[in-house]
């Protein structure tokens, strides 16, 4: 049968899309101009970033992503000498290092290449989209790094971060205890200061990625962790880097994997229980201000985890697409499209064409949204004309947007990919229950979906007085007024100005009513985070359509620009209408929310 054909599709490979990023990064953000005004980047421009491409293409769609579904299926082991990670990770590992990848953004004086911060967000959503659990060994080391370049004394960061960025060590996060998750004021691992000028630790950590593993000889924990007599909750946490073998005599320091974590998904991750029994460790910074230096980690944790809802959407849509294209089933509704065949390829039918356009919109507009976000970051601390705080501050504020929505949207992707395949999506042959298994933690871990919309709204809107929200909300404001006249997106021009506006309204009603009502801000602070999501990804798709048609009026690469353009037109008429219910949802406030008891939520 015709329909055996489907099975000559590799649906475990994956192929860096390299278009869509050059389109995003040359087209739409410039990217060359935007090297020039940052410190560092005068000798950056499109040409070495394709290079870098070039190879980081290579190496991810030939090492890496063969060791996808190896991985998944072999997961992490506790052997004698402590974690063994999946055949083939320590050797790519190695080659990973050995290609300069892990230091790609590192300073120079610490072995780096010094390279635009930005960069790391592209070579990163490549590399986690070929095997995302391999991609969390260096990009977790990347956080400490970030931490420790903040922090950290001009002694230790000679004595750890030159390791990291070197990727001779990895690094890990240790936050959450087994009795809290996110409530960190909670913890109580604690510290003990010794006449030499550490501390001891003891205390028991869990959901540690890459806690434990034999890629590298030594691996950093940055732990938070209580010192006796520090204040309660999160004003006596202090920050601490603890190796997992004494940096001078290569002793065991006290460090142990006490299990792995039996998971749903990102199998080849070591996700470990790690045991401090009077662990040394340094302090970082002063202690008992822990939680600041920690969120230098989380910040960046958070833009790397937005970039997973893309990582997996852009490999589902590519085995969706390939598969809908072979696929034969059932006759169009209009008359046959494959009339030497049996059937019709499933891509000719409306509902799978609804859901590959879902796909392909939510993972082209949010490729656009976090690239950008990512130079902005750069731009706020690395100006050459100086530090920006007002941008940084709206950078702050778009962050658990990018993290909360990209995450939800990304695992909605693959399950429209898992959809599409049918029952072939249900087994694991065909790789898609896995992009669907491991991309469910990304609405989990560095903070809920609720988590994050609770500090975009409470912490980030109303936490500055609206002012990080005026500041995006006067770029689009600039942009729909720079194409009033513009005929080509004049709908989408329009439909963005309502919305501008209605932005600032509903936020502004929140705002009233949380005067009244603290739940008021609980109830509304998801839906308001989506409501915001869409909103900033119409943004960039208005953005990509204006430049799709610019290109097509010139003749340039036809085909391409106009599925930019179809896909910005189901963009704003099909996916954005659901801003709709979520100014619906608000409006409705806590009542029915927080009027039903505790005894009546679950009757038998």
């Amino acid at each position: 049968m015709a329909v055996t054909e489907v099975w000559r599709i590799d649906m475990t490979s994956y192929t860096v899309p390299r278009r869509d990023m050059e389109f995003i990064l040359e087209e739409v953000l410039d990217t060359s101009a935007h090297f020039q005004k940052i410190i560092g980047g005068e000798e950056v421009n499109m040409e070495l970033v394709n290079q870098i491409l070039d190879a980081g293409a290579a190496i991810c769609e030939d090492v890496l992503a063969p060791l996808n579904e190896v991985g998944d299926q072999q997961g992490c082991k506790i052997g004698e000498n402590g974690v063994e990670t999946p055949p083939g990770f320590k050797e790519a590992y190695q080659q990973f290092v050995e290609g300069g990848w892990v230091g790609l953004t590192g300073e120079e004086e610490f072995g780096g290449q010094g390279l635009p911060l930005s960069l790391n967000v592209v070579m990163s959503e490549i590399v986690g989209a070929a095997n995302w659990s391999f991609g969390m060994y260096p990009g977790l080391s990347g956080g400490a790094a970030n931490a420790l370049r903040a922090h950290a004394t001009p002694e230790q960061k000679e004595t750890y971060l030159t390791k990291l960025v070197s990727g001779e060590w990895t690094g890990n996060m240790c936050l959450t205890e087994p009795h809290c998750g996110s409530d960190l004021g909670l913890l109580r691992t604690k510290a003990v200061a010794t006449a030499n000028g550490t501390y001891k630790l003891s205390g028991t950590k869990i959901f540690i990625s890459g806690g434990e593993h034999d890629m590298t000889d030594n691996i950093l924990s940055l732990v938070i962790a209580r010192v006796e007599g520090a204040p309660a909750g999160t004003k006596g946490i202090s920050l601490f880097v603890v190796p997992r073998f004494n940096v001078e005599t290569g002793a065991a320091n006290g460090v142990t994997c006490g299990s792995l974590e039996h998971k749903m998904g990102i199998h080849g991750n070591a996700t470990c229980l790690l045991n401090f029994d009077d662990a040394e460790g340094i302090l970082i910074g002063e202690e008992n201000k822990g939680l600041g230096y920690m969120f230098t980690m989380m910040n960046t944790a958070r833009v790397g985890t937005a970039l997973q809802g893309i990582c997996h959407s852009e490999v589902s849509l590519q085995k969706s697409t390939a598969y809908a294209r072979d696929r034969l089933q059932m006759r169009s509704l209009t008359g046959p499209k494959n009339p030497d065949g049996p059937a019709d390829p499933i891509i000719v039918h409306p509902d799978v064409r609804r859901m590959l356009l879902t796909q392909k919109a939510l993972t082209e507009g949010g490729r656009a949204f976090v690239y950008w976000l990512a130079q902005q970051l750069e731009a706020a601390q690395l100006s050459t004309d100086g530090p920006n705080a007002e941008l940084y501050e709206m950078t702050e504020f778009l962050t658990p947007i990018a993290k909360a929505f990209m995450t939800e949207t990304g695992f909605e992707s693959v399950n429209h990919g898992l959809q599409i395949l049918g029952g072939h999506g249900f087994i694991a042959e065909w790789g898609m229950e896995q992009q669907v298994r491991d991309c469910r933690i990304s609405m989990l871990y560095e903070g809920t979906t609720g988590i994050q919309a609770l500090d975009l709204l409470g912490r980030k809107v109303f936490g500055n007085g609206g002012k990080s929200l005026a500041s995006f909300t006067k770029l689009i404001h600039k942009f729909c007024e720079a194409n009033t006249d513009n005929a080509d997106i004049a709908p989408y021009v329009t439909e963005l100005q309502r919305l501008n506006k209605e932005w600032s309204d509903i936020t502004g009603k929140i705002g009233a009513k949380a005067m009244e009502n603290a739940d008021e801000v609980g109830a509304a602070s998801v839906d308001y985070l989506m409501y915001s999501g869409y909103v900033v990804y119409a943004f960039f798709w208005a953005q990509m359509a204006e430049v799709a048609a610019k290109k097509i009026a010139a003749g340039d690469d036809n085909d391409f620009y106009k599925a930019k353009m179809e896909t910005a037109k189901f963009f704003f008429e099909r996916l954005l209408p659901r801003t709709a219910t979520y100014t619906k949802c608000i409006e409705s406030g806590a009542a029915s929310l927080m009027s039903i008891t505790e005894e009546q939520m679950y009757m038998g």
